[in-house]
């Protein structure tokens, strides 16, 4: 039976980076953002998450839509969102002991793009790939809940705490997923 039998919509494996891989999502104040960006997607946009993990730079996630809104234009409005937010605080509210290198390495990379003010937070694109067969939602599930594992932060993947690696054992994480 291939994903299609189980899954309405597209879905697709996505992966989001900060630009030169600034390792930002250290702190607490910056994930958070983040999870609570996540959450009002799923609420108000209908972003539907299966799973995903935030690792210091990056993101990977498997999402769909409930249909009103398609994922890239969700997660188009997401790191819109996101990206102004995390600068904001950077910008006003940091104490941030690597905040002037922060902001050099995102004003430079928002230099030679025209649709870019100041500063570009993320990597231009998301990577997306779609998902048709069970074999590959798996892989690309298994991939995403090793991460934490092998950058030797945690020891197994359940206990990662901005994963969905714990809700797939059982328990119950920060973001709702879909268990499929």
């Amino acid at each position: 039976m291939d994903i299609r039998n189980r899954i309405e919509g597209e879905v697709y494996f996505v992966t989001d980076t900060v630009v030169d891989w600034v390792d930002i999502f250290t702190r607490p104040v910056y994930r958070h953002i983040i999870i609570d960006s996540l959450q009002y997607c799923q609420k108000e946009k209908g972003l539907v998450i299966y799973a995903w993990v935030l690792m210091s730079n990056h993101m990977h996630m498997i999402v769909g839509s409930n249909g009103e809104n398609k994922v890239s234009d969700i997660l188009r409005d997401f790191k819109k969102f996101t990206s102004k937010e995390i600068l904001r605080i950077l910008l006003v509210e940091s104490t941030e002991s690597r905040r002037d290198w922060m902001l050099n390495r995102f004003e430079y990379a928002g230099k030679n793009d025209k649709k870019i003010t100041n500063y570009r937070f993320w990597q231009e694109g998301n990577d997306a790939q779609e998902i048709y067969l069970n074999d590959y939602f798996n892989q690309k599930l298994n991939y995403i809940h090793y991460n934490p594992v092998k950058a030797e932060i945690v020891n197994r993947e359940e206990d990662y705490r901005y994963s969905s690696a714990i809700d797939w054992a059982g328990g119950k994480g920060l973001i709702e997923v879909m268990l499929v």
